[in-house]
């Protein structure tokens, strides 16, 4: 009988490295938060968009179901540590934008691995956290030139951190990484 290499021990440690690596940068995000709310809150996208990386980066090098929400998960524990009362915002960020990632992999069959699809995944959790964060922090109380400014940059944060992530995951995945954790 085949092995399921979709949760061998490989698969696991590479979602777990993804996972530390960033969830240190959602960490970082989470310290700049209430600067950036308090002072640039049009920007607020550029941050939040950070929180994209674990599942983008695990997609792209091992091109597998359930490696987005994984390493999601993983990463919003290792945020938790750099600001624990954050905890339930970092786990809830990490399974809506997972589940994301893993819907948009799941409507082609975890078979289409272009960049346009971790693009589609972007595009969704940007207008989605645009909206809900602009009412949610009452964001229509700005300017309207920031208003204007802090729904473009919502969008554009994880469509810039998943290219970012698209890079990181290609280099891995040309060193080996995927070689090595994706073999039964």
């Amino acid at each position: 009988m085949p092995r399921n290499p979709t949760l061998s021990t490989r698969v696991l440690l590479v979602c777990a490295a993804i996972g530390v690596a960033t969830g240190i940068v959602g960490g970082i995000a989470g310290y700049l938060t209430p600067v950036v709310l308090a002072t640039v809150p049009f920007v607020y996208g550029l941050v939040l968009g950070a929180h994209v990386l674990p599942g983008i980066i695990a997609q792209e090098v091992l091109r597998l179901p359930l490696v987005a929400l994984l390493s999601h998960v993983l990463a919003a524990l290792v945020s938790s540590a750099f600001n624990p009362a954050w905890a339930l915002r970092f786990l809830g960020t990490a399974l809506l934008f997972g589940a994301i990632q893993e819907g948009v992999a799941a409507l082609t069959r975890y078979r289409a691995w272009g960049a346009w699809r971790f693009f589609v995944s972007a595009i969704i959790i940007g207008a989605l956290v645009a909206v809900v964060v602009f009412f949610a922090a009452h964001l229509a109380v700005l300017p309207l030139w920031a208003q204007i400014a802090y729904l473009a940059l919502s969008v554009a944060g994880p469509v810039a951190w998943t290219a970012a992530g698209l890079g990181l995951g290609s280099a891995l995945r040309r060193a080996g990484v995927a070689r090595a954790a994706v073999r039964g």
